[in-house]
């Protein structure tokens, strides 16, 4: 007895020690976004490096092991160092999770996908540098960041054995799975809109697609979804359409939530976050380019991820350590039923 007292605290203390790292890989995650979005709102995407300069660019910075000192690529930089940083706390979750969790399989596996993950990011940071912030890339590179944020949000709730799942409805889960797609969508879609800045003719002089619409919001062009007027409206508005129905999906999880008397606070706290986050996208639209409000749109849009990942992630299972074999006792016996 004593011998399973003393397995199941150090299994505890290792659980514990998994949520403060994981917590901590989770604001370090969330602050490499915030300084990608500095990067692109000051324009410094390309300080290390111009396109096509290959390893003088990434993972080189002008050619060197740090930056020269232009304001570019400091900024640059500065990003580099956050990605590092968060590599190596993934590292070390993959550690803990292999040497003291291996009865757990969930985090183990999903300690090892976010090492994948930040990995697959790294390489697709270098690519998106090589080829000179084609909007694709960068869509892509926020999109990858904000599946890693969201599985360590998952992994988190999943080492945490004392709080029961939510019981929820097969409707509320259904409607939750569906506003967190919508969610990524809307953001993933807005990188792509913020990966075409700079694009512009004589005849169609704007900056990308932020402001193809003019300063027009909810209509677009005097009208309200005119997708027949070129690649640049048609990408502002995909991030509109994506924007929308993620709208309905969220409000619809939080009512849902609410009527049903569901009470973690992810589910409401998703809706208050998407209506800032409208305000902050129609602000970014009728004031022009603003870097600060640009910021503060990924900033919140990245809040909103995160909250309604918690609330999906809420009505997961937890993780419990699968039961091990007791000495000299078959799995079959009797006395191992």
């Amino acid at each position: 007895m004593s011998e399973l007292a003393t397995r199941g605290d150090a299994d505890e203390r290792a659980l514990a020690r998994f949520r403060r790292l994981t917590g901590a890989t989770i604001v370090a995650t969330f602050a490499l976004i915030l300084i990608g979005g500095i990067v692109r709102v000051s324009d410094s995407g390309l300080g290390c490096g111009a396109a096509g300069s290959g390893t003088h660019g990434w993972p080189l910075c002008e050619g060197g092991v740090v930056p020269s000192g232009t304001s570019e690529s400091v900024i640059e930089f500065s990003h580099r160092v956050a990605a590092t940083v968060v590599a190596v706390l993934i590292l070390a979750l993959v550690i803990i999770a292999w040497r003291t969790l291996r009865s757990h399989t969930w985090l183990v596996r999903g300690s090892i996908a976010a090492g994948v993950l930040v990995l697959g990011q790294a390489a697709l940071g270098g690519l998106t540098v090589e080829e000179g912030l084609h909007e694709y890339l960068v869509a892509g590179h926020l999109g990858l960041a904000m599946l890693l944020l969201g599985l360590l949000i998952v992994l988190r709730r999943a080492a945490r054995p004392e709080v029961p799942p939510v019981q929820a409805s097969r409707r509320l889960r259904t409607i939750t799975v569906v506003a967190t797609g919508l969610v990524l969508a809307t953001i993933v879609a807005g990188g792509l809109v913020a990966g075409t800045e700079g694009e512009g003719t004589a005849s169609e002089p704007v900056l990308g697609a932020h402001t193809a619409c003019g300063e027009q919001f909810p209509t677009c062009l005097d009208k309200f979804m005119p997708f027949e007027y070129g690649r640049l409206v048609d990408i502002q508005l995909t991030h509109r359409l994506f924007m929308y129905l993620a709208a309905i999906a969220v409000v619809a999880m939080t009512a849902t939530a609410l009527r049903q008397g569901v009470r973690e606070r992810a589910f409401w706290v998703a809706s208050v976050l998407l209506v800032g986050q409208i305000l902050l996208g129609a602000l970014n639209v009728w004031l022009g380019k603003h870097a600060g409000l640009i910021a503060a749109h990924l900033t919140l849009g990245t809040l909103l991820w995160a909250s309604v990942v918690t609330a999906a992630s809420s009505m997961l299972p937890v993780s419990i350590a699968a039961p091990r074999e007791a000495p000299g006792r078959s799995a079959t016996s009797p006395a191992a039923a």
